[in-house]
């Protein structure tokens, strides 16, 4: 065991690839798995707000009680969450080059990522908005509030929490994306899994790896310090 991590750190210290060739593929590669959250997530909070909306608008004894359609569109929420990602991925392949023209390569992973990102963040954004005090809503009512104002007042409430939602959000993606690149989508998993594994290239496997965990760790740590400063400040 020993033995290996030392061959894990001697792959940083003296790289079987030159440097200058590890450093500019981990850039594309970065800028592309960057370029497939960064839009995945925008259209995940885009269509993920509205539905975390209407799922606790619609509950019973909430402001607009549909319990049938609630079921029915929580149960279609938890099908698409129940999926897993990489078979997603190829059954959305279709549709994404209906979409955007192509099948393959960071674009294209694009559709499939949101759609996955959708209904799981629509579930965090509705725990966030569960946990606005009932008073708060009541209060907002008593002064002629309506449903509009009603709403904006429990976004604004419970802002910290839906900034957290769309930081486990945004990790996660960085973990489908990985995933995407076994079918051509690009990005760091890809160059991980077709330069780093298939052809035996250990430091290009190695370093491909740490950009994920040092790219999740950049994203949570501001993450937590947004959610501190809302927090303090609201």
């Amino acid at each position: 065991m020993f033995e290996e991590i030392l061959n894990f750190i001697n792959l940083f210290i003296h790289p079987q690839t030159p440097f200058e060739v590890i450093f500019s593929k981990i850039l594309e590669s970065l800028l592309q798995t960057l370029h497939m959250v960064s839009i995945s997530c925008l259209l995940a909070v885009i269509f993920g707000l509205p539905l975390g909306i209407f799922l606790t608008m619609t509950k019973k004894k909430n402001l607009t009680p549909m319990p049938i359609l609630n079921v029915i569109l929580g149960g279609i929420v938890n099908i698409v969450r129940s999926f897993p990602f990489i078979i997603l991925i190829i059954v959305l392949l279709p549709l994404s080059k209906l979409i955007v023209g192509v099948s393959i390569g960071s674009t294209a992973a694009i559709i499939p990522l949101a759609i996955a990102a959708i209904p799981f963040i629509a579930r965090l954004f509705e725990g966030a908005f569960d946990e606005v005090d009932n008073g708060l809503i009541e209060a907002t009512k008593s002064m002629g509030g309506g449903n509009f104002t009603i709403i904006k007042m429990m976004i604004l409430e419970s802002l910290p929490s839906l900034i957290n939602a769309i930081i486990i959000t945004i990790i996660g993606l960085i973990g489908y994306s990985a995933m995407a690149g076994a079918v051509g989508a690009g990005g760091l998993g890809d160059l991980a899994l077709r330069i780093g594994y298939h052809t035996y290239n250990p430091d290009m496997l190695a370093y491909s790896v740490v950009t994920i965990i040092i790219l999740v760790q950049i994203v949570q740590s501001s993450g937590d310090i947004i959610v501190k400063i809302l927090r303090k400040y609201r």
